[in-house]
């Protein structure tokens, strides 16, 4: 670990372990109801093994995913002793629940859209979004699609190039204050120019941890254009 007192603690400001499947499976582009449950459960593992690299918090619920997705992949590996219409398909374990959360995930985005005068059950969008409103091109960014990003960084990284704690280097909170630095001044950052041309893994772990602080913090706030893939990070 970057910083062996270090702990980030998601409390319910990031996605969990259904996020975390509705992200691949879009990834991915396939339908819910035809999971290839090998290739998503290989995937969920990177993710998680990289959610445990960093010390993050609260990863117990995405364990339980992790070990429903590898069952289920067990029971389809299995030989069918039946006809199709006596066994039911393995991954209805999971797609029922993951349809259902889609549907409730849907209609809690549509009346967190609403702006209902005199009425204090539904309130007014929240800043978190107000920065996308000018450019119907951006989508916000969540957890998971920032650690696609990292991962990508680092498998630029020489494989040689490892993780020096001995070396002097720059803690999380100066990285924070760093990026509020430029931020102060540009008001937004591409994702990459967070980054020298050869990052040193570390760095690369404490940029990340910095971010998603700052998000936590409501200081900051990252988005992806919907057709070049880039990814800024806004002032908030």
């Amino acid at each position: 670990m970057v910083e062996s007192d270090y702990k980030v603690k998601l409390e319910n400001v990031f996605e969990g372990p259904m996020d975390l499947l509705v992200h691949l499976i879009k990834k991915n582009e396939v339908d819910i109801y035809d999971i290839p449950v090998a290739l998503i459960t290989e995937q969920y593992l990177a993710h998680l093994e990289w959610m445990q690299l960093l010390n993050i918090d609260n990863v117990g619920d995405f364990l339980v995913m992790a070990s429903t997705l590898a069952q289920i992949k067990s029971r389809m590996l299995l030989p069918s002793h039946g006809s199709e219409e006596e066994e039911e398909d393995p991954r209805m374990e999971i797609v029922r629940p993951l349809a259902e959360y889609l549907q409730i995930k849907s209609a809690a985005e549509e009346l967190a859209n609403r702006n209902m005068l005199g009425d204090k059950i539904f309130t007014r969008r929240t800043k978190s979004v107000d920065f996308l409103k000018d450019d119907q091109d951006l989508i916000q960014v969540g957890l998971f699609e920032l650690i696609d990003a990292f991962q990508r960084i680092l498998q630029k990284v020489s494989k040689e190039h490892t993780v020096d704690l001995s070396a002097e280097t720059i803690s999380v909170k100066d990285r924070m204050n760093a990026i509020i630095t430029v931020l102060e001044e540009k008001g937004s950052i591409a994702f990459l120019e967070m980054f020298p041309q050869d990052p040193r893994k570390r760095d690369i772990i404490v940029t990340f941890l910095a971010l998603l602080e700052l998000m936590k913090m409501s200081l900051v706030r990252v988005a992806q254009h919907t057709q070049s893939g880039t990814i800024r990070i806004f002032y908030q």
